[in-house]
């Protein structure tokens, strides 16, 4: 049967057919899909993870025990990752093992663009690359049979564009899997202490001259010979762009990307004029042709940064010498600011942090466009966590001057994922930080999923909820408040209050997400709108920058009747929420409530 996919729900459905017992992963663009899709398949146990280095642990356990496990990952999760990713490599595995790192060239939803073809490479782990959702399918099978073959580790690694375009997909039976578990004690080959570590490391190194031969032999390594004038190395996505843009010339499509296939690279680069090495991002593939000692174009005339479409490969081969210009770069399209949505929890706060004038210690989550203006809130964001840990260090390193000036903001399930070690740490070593956990009752920012702080598993089973504050008292933290994000006079009172307190303090803001898959019938909030007669063109309420808030300017004789108001605000009926944020910032009693509404 054959069925259009996503390349995540082809990932998915790929190792439903490789006999997948155990899938893990944390949320995060692009891979978030791929979980979601594992858990509707009968026989898989599928789980949210806390972060990526406790469901590569899960998947890793469940390896040794004879199963084939998966742990779907974005790149910036293969960081948090990487610790037991680097020793895994060296005790190998029993059941397969595939890891999918899914890559964000551009930065669509992601706060740098690393490479993770380089993850391969550091950690000797080989690496797949599909090209469309059939191969995302085939790749994920191939990848396990690699795994248990070689008794390794596998990447699999997608961008943002096969992660999330469709394409048609050939499906299969699944593969049966073992009635039993297969749990042995092999402390040689698992305990990764010294004296067992070194006798590991030699067997990874043959592994890899294992591998690289197997790869001059791997179908999915393939060579197009047509035009001999130009030759052109790629893979995912971006062959899909050279062949598209140059359907003519002669290619070497590599299916895996690590190690590459030395031979055939060097046979290929004889037999073309000139060889192009086409890759978004890093000269991954351009710096190992050229150790071989073979002459390849590629970060000369092709981008390091952002993502590469056809007109890249055109706009690059063409402009080269000797190579006749075939068509045309595709058009410009303007960008579209992202914003919180009307009626976001996060909004009200944001605004008040923004009048107090403090430092905020940001982090990652839907609260981060808080950066951005009318609200202008947020002065850090690096990773997942980080936040409580800048602040600590700005009041460390500055003391009196960082004194009721900086506050760590963190959401609910990022302070879950990594946000617990830097608040304990907050609470040892005697902090004087205010941290603002934000809960909305779930992982907002990639599709509202399930976390341990929801009392909710991925597939809608009850379990055990955090308590933030017995948890926040368990760290040691004494000064634990929690408050109603939407009351912006209480906000303010409490904020005051925490930021000149001269020890650590946590304060809580709890209201879900507007999008809240859960909230009950009949809560829905009065929509709001402006009486006319009563605005006064004041702007206050268009500083919270809701999406539901316009400005309407205001014919010239309109204007002059109502002593030269220019315009007024306006609510916007289908994007309201009734949240009521901006009628408590108008001081004229404009904003109202609807009549009649419940």
């Amino acid at each position: 049967m054959k069925v259009i996919l996503s390349g995540n729900e082809a990932i998915a459905r790929g190792a439903y057919e490789a006999g997948v017992a155990v899938a893990t992963a944390y949320p995060g663009t692009p891979s978030t899909e791929i979980l979601e899709n594992m858990a509707t398949y009968e026989g898989v146990y599928a789980e949210w993870s806390p972060n990526e280095k406790v469901a590569l642990e899960v998947a890793t356990g469940a390896a040794i025990g004879g199963r084939r496990a998966l742990a779907a990952m974005k790149h910036v999760g293969v960081n948090v990752a990487a610790d037991p990713l680097f020793t895994v490599s060296y005790t190998g595995i029993k059941g397969g093992l595939v890891i999918v790192t899914a890559d964000d060239p551009e930065m669509h939803s992601s706060q740098n663009e690393q490479d993770n073809r380089n993850y391969a490479k550091f950690a000797k782990v080989p690496m797949l690359e599909p090209a469309d959702s059939q191969e995302a399918k085939d790749y994920i099978k191939l990848a396990f049979e690699l795994s248990e073959r070689f008794d390794t580790p596998v990447f699999v690694r997608t961008t943002t564009r096969i992660s999330h375009s469709k394409s048609i997909v050939e499906l299969s039976e699944p593969k049966q899997r073992p009635a039993t578990s297969a749990l042995e004690k092999q402390p040689d080959k698992y305990v990764m202490v010294p004296a067992h570590a070194r006798r590991r490391h030699p067997l990874v190194e043959q592994r890899i001259k294992d591998l690289e031969a197997f790869a001059e032999e791997f179908p999915e390594n393939r060579v197009e010979l047509q035009d001999l004038s130009v030759g052109i190395i790629a893979s995912g996505t971006c062959y899909q762009y050279a062949r598209e843009a140059f359907p003519g010339y002669s290619f070497l499509k590599l299916g895996m990307v690590y190690p590459l296939p030395k031979k055939k690279i060097k046979e290929f680069a004889r037999q073309v004029k000139k060889l192009y090495a086409f890759e978004e991002l890093d000269p991954f593939f351009e710096e190992q042709v050229k150790a071989l000692g073979i002459e390849i174009i590629g970060k000369e005339v092709f981008p390091s940064c952002g993502e590469f479409d056809p007109g890249t490969a055109e706009q690059g081969i063409s402009g080269a010498a000797g190579v006749e210009k075939k068509g045309a770069a595709l058009p410009y399209l303007p960008p579209r600011p992202p914003t919180m949505c009307p009626g976001c929890p996060h909004r009200g706060l944001f605004y008040v942090l923004n009048k107090m004038n403090v430092f905020v210690a940001g982090d990652i989550g839907c609260y981060t466009l808080a950066c951005l203006p009318p609200l202008k809130a947020v002065d850090t964001c690096i990773c997942m966590g980080a936040s409580i840990g800048h602040a600590m260090g700005l009041d460390k390193a500055l003391g009196s001057e960082a004194h009721g000036r900086v506050v760590a903001v963190i959401g609910d399930s990022t302070f879950l994922h990594s946000g617990i070690t830097g608040l304990l740490d907050v609470a040892y070593n005697r902090g004087a930080c205010t941290v603002i956990i934000l809960d909305n009752w779930t992982t907002a920012m990639t599709g509202r999923q399930d976390h341990p702080g929801t009392g909710m598993t991925i597939r809608e089973e009850k379990t055990t909820k955090v308590d933030y504050v017995k948890l926040v008292k368990a760290l040691g933290i004494k000064h634990v408040k929690k408050v109603d994000p939407f009351d912006l006079k209480k906000l303010n009172k409490v904020l005051n209050k925490e930021l000149n307190r001269p020890e650590p303090s946590v304060i809580i803001t709890d209201s879900p997400c507007v999008l809240y898959r859960r909230v009950e019938k009949g809560a829905q909030r009065p929509l709001l709108y402006v009486e006319s007669s009563e605005c006064i063109g004041c702007k206050a309420c268009l500083q919270l920058g809701c999406p539901a808030l316009e400005w309407v300017t205001l014919p010239v004789k309109e204007s002059a009747a109502l002593k030269k108001k220019r315009g007024e605000a306006f609510v916007n009926p289908t994007l309201c929420t009734g949240c009521e944020l901006c009628s408590q910032l108008c001081k004229k009693g404009a904003i109202r409530k609807k009549d009649g509404d419940n």
